[in-house]
């Protein structure tokens, strides 16, 4: 069974955030609270055998990618290109929060990371609004590549003790932090054109990105 440890969102114990970089860091597989849901992470490093595992204890279609957790809003011009102006303007008052950009990825972006398209490799990006995960990937050293932790079709969990018991045993490690602030999906949005164009509603609503994008 994978080891948990309890952590705040907030205030996280510098120990706790040592330890998940370290798994990550060694090509291990978290499972940790966010603003939205649990999601289940490995560092975005090329040819980590973490970034195969989530796929497997997903039992999801490695043909599709996984969100990029990032620690600041910079990293968006970093890890994207042609980043459209409303799109910049979304994560200087959207970030941290629950909002998901999909952008053109830059050549920062391993390959295996980013979702071929016909304008050129995409990758989602996202600042959680959560302290604990901005540390974690600050210290981690690069974006933790996350997706929801639940097996696929299973509902989302928003708290730990809703985590599935076969995803707990599976993990190198998991940080329990009781239950997510939000406890809904984050909003994606498609930040690959001049326009903005809603891919998932969720935490935040139409009205609220178009205020934003202005």
């Amino acid at each position: 069974m994978g080891t948990v440890l309890l952590a705040s969102q907030t205030s996280p114990d510098p120990q706790v955030v040592a330890r998940a970089a370290e798994v990550l860091r060694g090509g291990g597989v978290v499972a940790l609270p966010t603003d939205s849901v649990y999601g289940l992470c490995c560092a975005a490093t090329p040819d980590n055998p973490a970034h195969a595992r989530i796929f497997d204890l997903k039992r999801r279609d490695r043909a599709q990618t996984l969100p990029w957790f990032v620690a600041d809003s910079a990293d968006l011009a970093r890890y994207g290109r042609d980043v459209p102006e409303w799109a910049l303007r979304l994560a200087a008052r959207l970030w941290p929060g629950a909002l998901t950009m999909v952008v053109r990825a830059s050549d920062e972006v391993p390959p295996e990371y980013a979702q071929p398209s016909d304008g050129g490799a995409t990758i989602a990006l996202r600042v959680p609004d959560s302290e604990l995960d901005r540390q974690v990937v600050r210290a981690v050293g690069v974006p933790l590549a996350q997706t929801s932790a639940n097996t696929h079709g299973a509902p989302a969990a928003t708290s730990g003790a809703e985590l599935e018991e076969a995803l707990v045993a599976s993990c190198d490690l998991v940080l329990d932090g009781g239950s997510t602030p939000v406890g809904v999906a984050s909003t994606i949005v498609d930040a690959t054109g001049p326009e903005l164009r809603v891919l998932r509603l969720g935490a935040l609503n139409e009205e609220e990105l178009l205020q934003a994008a202005r």
